[in-house]
């Protein structure tokens, strides 16, 4: 096994990710660095990059919210001899298996260095950073991100938590050069995720207007004429929803922390964002219910804690679903019998799921999660978002980690928010937790979380639903075979 991990740092066309609004930018092979981050507008223009290159088919684009993540857990219905079937047995020795981990590491790894080519220069170039906040925004939302992504790559190439002295071990890279990194103990990387993510939240606090106004507010901010609501002096304080915002920092640290066994912690940090209000009192972050499935936002974005903006996204679903490349079962049976326990009333089950008839003739279940209006849509009803964060992860975890009796009640709104309130409450704690991993199974179907559920859980082959009878379940990924990125 290699011990070091060597990364350079290539930039793309970046474009900022308030609705279709778009930023060419020169690829960084061709901006020096100097000039790069010697205005406000280089330094904006290279956080927007950092959203974008996480955006990239190869990681939460794609790969890691309903491509590979799901075909782990046999989301889809697969061909046989396919890279997809090989997922699904845990066959990480297939050398298609070996590609996709391996695109997936470099370019979670190459993000991390765009972060960190920002926070490096925002120490050497802080002088051009005059607009109140723009240091602290900038800097927590990197040091949020490189947490994020870190942590994702523990989550996913790491050791099931109760063993972690089995599994590998990463660099959590810090340095934008071409040194050497060593990879580090589970421990000291856990410090290090939870280290970032601290401090972002404390630079952030102060200056997140999200904090004063709703995330409708900040999605929606006045630029002209008169009224009352959010009247940014700077835009790029706006679109909270879909940037690393004092909440979603928080979202993350409970979900870190359950990760790691600090259940007390996680339980504070869900807690606060559950419980946080908006001036008038209003709950600030709500559980969805069928009003908006009603209004086809299937994937939720009022749930949305932080959100990847996807503009192509109607494009997207039409070449993955629309066709039945990702499907579960020529009919409903398997996902409403199955996945939801056939419940007549669950909105997801009701709504989620589509029959489709191919030009072939055939018929094919897909889930409806990704599709969306490309057009004639509004702030309000533009819902074009991959999920990175949702408030109905923050139920689940103060499920899991309240005392019994008051995370029974959490799983009990959560439940009555997705109209399943009359099923039958857990009696005991480890009831409780299967009952949650069902939950992560159907809530986040397509999104990737359930695999990191199983996995946290070491959840044995009976519990994970769909997994082919020759599968032998196996979360120790090995290390991937590519670890210099150029």
């Amino acid at each position: 096994m290699k011990n070091y991990l060597v990364i350079s740092f290539l930039v793309g066309a970046l474009f900022f990710t308030s609705c279709e609004k778009y930023l060419d930018v020169m690829p960084k092979t061709q901006i020096p660095e100097k000039e790069q981050f010697s205005t406000e507008q280089g330094f904006k223009d290279a956080l927007t990059g950092v959203y974008i290159s996480a955006k990239t088919l190869d990681t939460y684009g794609k790969e890691l919210a309903y491509g590979t993540i799901e075909s782990l857990i046999s989301s889809w219905d697969v061909t046989t001899n396919t890279a997809d079937q090989q997922l699904g047995l845990f066959n990480y020795g297939d050398d298609r298996v070996i590609n996709r981990f391996n695109r997936i590491f470099e370019r979670q790894y190459s993000t991390i260095a765009h972060a960190n080519a920002i926070l490096q220069n925002l120490e050497t170039n802080k002088s051009v950073l005059i607009t109140s906040g723009l240091y602290e925004l900038i800097k927590a939302e990197c040091l949020a991100m490189r947490a994020y992504i870190h942590f994702d790559l523990m989550r996913l190439y790491g050791p099931v938590p109760e063993d972690p002295t089995k599994g590998n071990k990463l660099a959590y890279v810090t340095n934008f050069d071409r040194e050497i990194n060593a990879h580090i103990s589970y421990d000291a990387f856990k410090m290090k995720v939870l280290a970032d993510i601290k401090e972002a939240a404390e630079l952030i606090k102060a200056v997140d207007p999200l904090l004063t106004y709703s995330m409708a507010e900040v999605r929606s901010p006045i630029t002209s004429g008169t009224g009352s609501g959010f009247r940014p002096t700077d835009t790029f304080f706006a679109y909270r929803n879909m940037r690393m915002n004092y909440y979603a920092i928080r979202a993350l640290e409970a979900r870190a922390n359950l990760w790691y066994g600090n259940k007390e912690a996680a339980y504070v940090a869900a807690k606060e964002v559950v419980e946080a209000k908006n001036a008038d009192g209003s709950q600030k972050f709500k559980l969805a219910t069928g009003t908006e499935y009603s209004a086809t936002n299937y994937i939720l974005t009022t749930e949305h804690l932080l959100g990847l903006y996807a503009f192509d996204m109607a494009k997207s679903y039409t070449g993955n679903f629309g066709n039945a490349t990702y499907k579960k079962g020529t009919s409903a049976t398997t996902i409403r019998n199955q996945l939801y326990g056939n419940t007549g009333t669950d909105f997801r089950e009701s709504s989620l799921w589509n029959i489709i008839t191919l030009a072939n003739g055939s018929t094919n279940n897909v889930i409806r999660k990704y599709w969306v209006t490309a057009d004639n849509v509004t702030n309000a009803t533009d819902y074009k978002q991959m999920p990175l964060l949702r408030t109905s992860e923050m139920y689940l975890i103060l499920a899991e980690t309240a005392p019994f009796a008051e995370g029974v009640n959490y799983l009990k709104t959560f439940r009555t928010a997705r109209n399943i309130s009359n099923i039958a409450n857990p009696q005991d704690y480890p009831s409780l937790v299967l009952e949650i991993i069902k939950e992560y199974r159907k809530e986040f179907y397509a999104e990737g979380q359930a695999f990191y559920a199983y996995k946290r859980l070491n959840a044995p082959k009976a519990q994970v639903l769909f997994v082919p009878a020759a599968a032998v379940v196996n979360y120790l990924l090995p290390m991937p075979t590519v670890e210099t990125i150029n």
